[in-house]
């Protein structure tokens, strides 16, 4: 009997840390957290608005809007032929030359109000941003390269 209720205890012990686990990396950002510190996207115009595939995630033609688009058009003034596409690096942390800091202001409708101090704009990222990240980051960096 105290064998059987030993091994009972040892499966609830061990059923509670795996829940207790995977609760923190969900909460955490653990499970949807980026393989890597630094994304990269390839924006591109398409109907007027600036937007991006990311084929292994399903989103095709994902729209930037509510003040992120004006964002991208300062960070991009300099790259000639921008609209056919260019590289959108970024990052939940600072990197290396990095042109744009993003700060978080609020969460709605889903999504999340960024401010960006450089160029005097507030954006919305709208719920795609939680395919990359599983919690909103605090701030973003990013840095627009030709390709």
């Amino acid at each position: 009997m105290k064998k059987f209720l030993l091994i009972i205890a040892f499966v609830i012990v061990a059923l509670l840390g795996t829940t207790a686990y995977f609760i923190y990396q969900s909460q955490f950002g653990g499970m949807n957290a980026p393989s890597n510190a630094l994304l990269v996207l390839k924006p591109y115009q398409h109907a007027g608005s600036w937007v991006f595939d990311d084929m292994r995630l399903g989103l095709i033609k994902e729209p930037f809007i509510a003040g992120i688009p004006e964002i991208i058009d300062k960070m991009v003034e300099d790259i000639p032929n921008a609209g056919q596409g260019f590289r959108l690096i970024f990052s939940a942390n600072p990197f290396p030359n990095y042109e744009a800091k993003l700060v978080w202001t609020k969460k709605q409708n889903g999504g999340n109000w960024y401010y960006c101090e450089k160029y005097d704009i507030e954006g919305w990222l709208c719920p795609a941003m939680y395919k990359y990240y599983g919690k909103a980051p605090k701030e973003f960096y990013a840095k627009a390269e030709a390709l």
